[in-house]
């Protein structure tokens, strides 16, 4: 009996390589999100950018970021396994943040910054789903802590690149977050042993050994090298920022043919072709894919016009001192860390009951929590139009309901492609999740220009969308769990 007992006490414990990638993707996070919390307050108050051109600058790197793990995906399931894309894709995003300390570089660090996000976002999360068999019921959980050190990392980076960059200097600010991604690889190249025999190249046969060969470190170097002279050569041509919407639309038909040549070519004889209930579990990822752009769209304002709001019509100052405007980015961080233990508990708990709750209805509650947020911030910019500043309350009130909200769909939404993706088309079909992420960013930063042409007030529209859609979700998710075959 205490064999037994103590066989299902460690089923019940968490791989330990889920904390080899906890404090990989807390350090990237940090150097992300801090990057994140000063871009539109350099390009407005140290650039002089008009507030229509920083949000959509913004707007493309946001979006470019979040289209590129598509390519990232695919290149991985194909070629180089997930190890070796996130180790490329680390070291492209720590050269771009350092690059971003130089202000000549500034759209070649963008270029970086986007090129290796599209090889580190899907691939991480790829392996963290490989240490789980199937059906593992610690998966959901796993991902919820995986989630919070996302947001560890996303806390800490707007209280020490924010004050750096705001109080001391812009370059001091960049520069500590490409020492945060410096910290993440390390990390990472540290805790290969415990990652077991996920993540590497397709057809490596598996042996004990689960080390990266010579070879492996090669290809790093190479793909490191051919990125870094393509991002300098599209900035040479300013294909980058002067034609920003066709270079996505380029990236994204790329990264479509590139999906539908892995889905519809002809398989190897090796592999087996797609059956019809992975066709179906591939069509709930896509209408889910299509929801969460709607949840994005909003809660990307957070980067962009909330950060304004707090710089512009939000009254700062405490005991005489004036709190930097990037602060306010770490609320939405401090309180995932916060509840998250409790989500996750509390999903397990509520799974394992007679009151389960399906994947699409988690994500529709946290649509609906979405738009109850853009209420209060409907509210708070009417006031501020007529009175200049509001207090700091204000903001903090829409990022806990935001907050809240995002619980309800981000980890959950990785946790269902996981679970749901045809084990050989994982990354991709995260990759995929990850484009629809990219469509909800570019759109979060043109929205505003795009309806004051319409005289449509922004916050106003955020309601009924998020709400709206939110709604919609409720409604057809009882067709969506037939297809997910009782998984969702």
């Amino acid at each position: 009996m205490a064999a037994q007992a103590s066989v299902a006490i460690e089923d019940q414990r968490q791989p330990r390589g889920l904390y080899v990638l906890f404090s990989a993707e807390a350090w990237e996070r940090f150097s992300y999100y801090g990057m994140r919390a000063l871009l539109v307050l350099y390009l407005v108050n140290h650039l002089q950018f008009p507030r229509e051109k920083a949000l959509e600058v913004f707007a493309l790197y946001t979006g470019l970021v979040y289209l590129t793990p598509m390519l990232g995906g695919y290149l991985a399931d194909k070629y180089l396994g997930a190890r070796k894309a996130v180790l490329i894709g680390g070291i492209l995003m720590a050269l771009g943040h350092l690059a971003m300390a130089f202000e000549p570089l500034l759209y070649q660090a963008l270029g970086l910054l986007i090129v290796g996000n599209g090889f580190f976002k899907p691939n991480i999360s790829t392996i963290v789903g490989g240490l789980y068999r199937e059906n593992d019921p610690r998966r959901d959980g796993g991902f919820t802590i995986f989630y919070m050190g996302i947001n560890l990392g996303a806390f800490f980076s707007p209280l020490v690149c924010g004050t750096l960059g705001e109080k001391v200097g812009w370059h001091w600010g960049f520069g500590a977050a490409g020492i945060g991604m410096i910290a993440g690889l390390l990390v990472f190249v540290w805790g290969q042993k415990l990652l077991g025999t996920t993540g590497f190249p397709p057809g490596r046969e598996v042996t004990a050994s689960t080390r990266l060969l010579p070879r492996d470190w090669r290809d790093v170097g190479v793909y490191t090298l051919a990125c870094t002279a393509l991002v300098w050569a599209i900035v040479a041509v300013g294909s980058m920022v002067g034609q920003g919407p066709m270079l996505i639309g380029g990236v994204a038909v790329c990264g479509v043919a590139l999906v539908g040549q892995r889905l519809f070519s002809k398989p190897d004889t090796a592999v087996e072709p797609l059956t019809r209930d992975e066709w179906a579990r591939i069509g709930v990822i896509a209408v889910l894919a299509f929801f969460n752009i709607f949840f994005w769209m909003g809660f990307e304002q957070a980067g962009g016009t909330f950060t304004l709001f707090a710089d512009k019509q939000t009254d700062r100052h405490l005991f005489g001192w004036e709190i930097p405007a990037s602060f306010f980015q770490s609320i939405n961080p401090l309180i995932i860390v916060t509840l998250a233990p409790v989500f996750s508990v509390m999903w397990r708990k509520i799974d394992q009951s007679r009151y389960a709750i399906s994947t699409p209805a988690k994500m529709g509650i946290g649509m609906i929590l979405l738009g109850c947020g853009f209420v209060v911030m409907y509210i708070a910019q009417g006031i501020a139009a007529e009175t200049g500043l509001v207090g700091p309350l204000w903001l903090v009130s829409v990022y806990f309901l935001h907050t809240v909200g995002e619980l309800c769909l981000s980890p959950i939404g990785l946790s269902m492609v996981s679970k749901l993706s045809p084990a050989r088309l994982t990354a991709v079909m995260m990759g995929v999740w990850f484009a629809s992420s990219a469509v909800a960013n570019y759109t979060a930063g043109i929205l505003e220009a795009f309806l004051h042409d319409f005289h449509i007030p922004l916050y106003g529209f955020l309601i009924f969308s998020s709400i709206g859609a939110g709604g919609l979700l409720l409604g057809i998710t009882p067709i969506l769990k037939k297809y997910m075959h009782g998984r969702g």
